[in-house]
């Protein structure tokens, strides 16, 4: 078994450590270890070409004209049975680096999508995606911080493991947190963290599970979430309602008051929304979205050969030249 844990602080600083001490203690199961700060890797802004997600409609493959590390940092995410994020809270949500993580993982590793190319490419007589790409994996995140200002990391984080559709196995933050490495209790929780995803891990590998088939598979090991699904707590409340969409899965219904907490109740007066069918993260939510995306970028295409669009492009392009960089021009 091989765990991988990410580091996205500063160099040897609270995130690092506390990354290590899970390490160690997976280490300690049998597990073979590796360590990345992520600051040391050269990882591009998604520049929002579509070529991923346009690639993949046309069984191209998995393309990215980004020239970077991200392909490698994947191909690492993908050989390792279990991964860890460690991440600092600079304003109560996830990192910068993360979400660009986060943005370069986007369709082009959607799990649905990715099934959709690989029969594509056996139906043009080619060679299908690597199995390895459809294999269920574990994954749990912690987040850093130095205040109280945290609680948006949960859906940040978790969002990384939306599109290919892996198990979370926790997902926690740590609030004031500067001399972390002195609190024994975090110490302590940083690796139970770490045993819950070698055992979350090992399941996976001793019953093979793969990604289709999937669903019903439950590896979470936090505290139970208003979601009953995702465990997620934050939502979108369609306003002078109680119709919320979860922020992290997608699942639409209402939110109550059950036994003095609020839990998430689906509805499926709301059409296939209000149904476990559209979670984000399950092989038929995925199947949904991709269909509007195969149908949205073969649109797109289609509209480059169009006389009225080329001109409104044309027209609002001359409108005002961008800025150039002050720091690029010397």
């Amino acid at each position: 078994m091989k765990i991988l844990g990410i580091s996205l602080g500063t160099k040897n600083g609270n995130n690092d450590t506390m990354c290590r001490v899970a390490l160690e203690e997976a280490q300690k199961l049998g597990a073979e270890i590796e360590f990345i700060h992520l600051l040391d890797w050269n990882i591009k802004y998604c520049t929002g070409c579509v070529a991923c997600s346009r690639g993949l409609v046309m069984g191209k493959g998995m393309i990215c004209t980004q020239k970077d590390d991200f392909k490698d940092l994947y191909e690492k995410i993908i050989d390792a049975d279990g991964v860890l994020f460690v991440d600092p809270i600079y304003e109560s949500g996830a990192s910068g680096l993360y979400h660009v993580i986060t943005d370069r993982m986007g369709p082009g590793h959607d799990t649905g999508m990715m099934l959709m190319t690989s029969e594509k490419m056996k139906a043009a007589g080619k060679e299908g995606l690597p199995e390895k790409y459809f294999r269920q994996k574990a994954v749990s995140f912690v987040a850093i911080g130095g205040s109280d200002w945290a609680v948006r990391t949960e859906t940040d984080h978790a969002m990384f493991a939306m599109s290919p559709g892996w198990k979370v196995v926790n997902n926690e933050f740590f609030s004031w947190c500067k001399d972390v490495i002195m609190q024994d209790d975090k110490i302590e929780r940083m690796k139970e963290i770490a045993r819950n995803l070698v055992e979350a891990a090992q399941k996976i590998m001793d019953e093979h599970i793969m990604i289709p088939g999937s669903e019903d598979v439950d590896l979470w090991k936090g505290t139970d979430g208003a979601c009953p699904h995702c465990h997620g707590n934050a939502f979108y409340i369609f306003p002078g309602t109680t119709h919320v969409v979860c922020e992290l899965c997608g699942l639409e219904g209402r939110l109550e008051v059950i036994d003095g907490g609020f839990k998430f109740r689906n509805d499926e007066s709301l059409g296939v929304n209000g149904t476990l069918a559209h979670a984000h993260d399950i092989l038929s939510g995925k199947k949904m979205h991709g269909d509007d995306i195969f149908e949205n970028e073969g649109r797109l295409m289609n509209l480059f050969k169009d006389e009225e669009f080329k001109r409104r492009k044309q027209h609002y392009t001359e409108v005002c030249a961008p800025t150039p960089s002050p720091s690029k021009d010397k």
